[in-house]
């Protein structure tokens, strides 16, 4: 896909990772060198990943929604929800007079019934269902007049009609209440029979499923709530595909596939594997790719900690996480104000699903201190800048910023 540039409001440009990032796209063109950059602070170090942050189909959608707000000052504009998983992107929009129709969860926050054919919708970035596309068409209300649906996910769409022309189920391998995967399914369940499986563990059990090596009960039990009327795994699978919601793990969704295609080559024949289970790989998105391949590079360091900058809600912001946490202690922080001091950091815990805050998370014994520092696909670089200054006030007598990144800016000016 071309690169396009996108008018993305000041306030989330960076200083400090910008000239990172640019310097990094001029010595690495071609993206093969996923070693990550090294900031020297002297008492401090951070090592800064390849990829990581705004992507292409966040940036769409951030550009979009402003463009609406400037072209249309006086029409009430709502966003259908969460535009990104980002709460400074989201808060700044409300801020503007935006206003929110659902919860994340899909839940009523204004009804659609109560809007006029006048108000503009945006729909997020994750889509949309079907269902709530009629009922905004049905208030003479279009909801594409400015689409920020992300390339990436339309393209799985794309895919998904495709094999759903070729009678083909679909088994797509995501979270099956966030909005992209409720948008896939509704999307996808036009034209296929579908089900949902969060992980390879999911998997395993469809799969035993449709070998028949578990009964109909199992299959109630784990997928009923999130597969098409009347699916059978034993009649609906004999001829599938797998697609994806974009932002979760690559290599577990590949885990999805093997275990799916395994069962399929028990059922048939491997010299026509393709007439029973498609070849989808196609569908992951490369934005999700390059960042979690460069936090795999990140984590090879010999960092001593790591902060991940990103939406509490961000599925992609909780799997560099997911990376991370195996081999180093690791805080995922929305901004800068959750580093409360040298002794207190608040952080999210993706699998308590909370908020927790944790002491002495600064060890002065290290010299220098390493810190791997990366953010999520919707996460603005601003706000990965002021972490960085944040920590570095814990430093007296740190190396000045402008020499760290004087020979960044001269590969930016070659």
């Amino acid at each position: 896909m071309a690169r396009k540039s996108f008018d993305i409001p000041d306030q989330y440009h960076s200083s400090v990772i910008r000239q990172v990032k640019e310097a990094t796209k001029i010595i690495d063109p071609t993206k093969k060198n996923l070693k990550p950059t090294l900031l020297d602070f002297g008492k401090v170090q951070f090592y800064i990943p390849r990829f990581f942050g705004f992507c292409y189909g966040v940036e769409n959608a951030i550009d979009i929604a402003y463009k609406a707000l400037r072209e249309h000052p006086d029409k009430d504009i709502y966003l259908l929800s969460e535009m990104i998983h980002n709460p400074t992107v989201n808060e700044d929009l409300l801020k503007k007079g935006m206003k929110f129709l659902q919860h994340t969860d899909g839940s009523e926050c204004i009804p659609i019934d109560s809007l006029s054919s006048e108000d503009i919708v945006i729909v997020p970035a994750f889509g949309t269902t079907v269902e709530i596309e009629e009922q905004l068409k049905d208030k003479g209300i279009d909801p594409y007049a400015f689409n920020t649906t992300c390339p990436f996910v339309e393209r799985v769409w794309k895919r998904g009609a495709q094999l759903g022309k070729k009678d083909y189920a679909l088994v797509v391998h995501g979270k099956h209440k966030h909005e992209e995967t409720r948008a896939t399914f509704s999307q996808s369940s036009t034209h296929s029979k579908v089900v949902v499986v969060l992980n390879p563990k999911e998997a395993q059990i469809l799969a035993e499923c449709m070998l028949g090596e578990r009964p109909k009960k199992d299959f109630e039990h784990y997928f009923g709530h999130k597969c098409t009327p009347g699916f059978d795994p034993k009649k609906d699978l004999q001829r599938f595909g797998v697609i994806n919601q974009t932002t979760m793990l690559a290599t577990e969704t590949q885990e999805v596939m093997d275990i799916l295609k395994k069962a399929t080559l028990q059922l048939f024949s491997s010299s026509d594997i393709q007439q029973h289970f498609a070849k989808t790989s196609d569908t992951l998105c490369y934005a999700t790719n390059e960042n979690q391949t460069a936090t795999i590079a990140l984590s090879k360091t010999d960092a001593d900690l790591a902060f991940v900058v990103g939406g509490y809600n961000s599925s992609n912001t909780m799997h560099l996480v997911e990376i991370l946490e195996h081999v180093f202690p690791t805080y995922h922080i929305r901004d800068a104000d959750e580093i409360i001091d040298e002794s207190q950091v608040r952080h999210f815990n993706q699998w308590e699903k909370k908020i927790l805050e944790t002491e002495n998370w600064l060890d002065r014994s290290r010299a220098p201190l390493k810190i791997a520092l990366t953010s999520g696909a919707s996460c603005p670089d601003s706000l990965v800048d002021e972490v960085l200054m944040r920590l570095l006030k814990f430093f007296p007598g740190h190396h000045d910023i402008e020499k760290i990144l004087a020979p960044f800016e001269a590969t930016n000016l070659v």
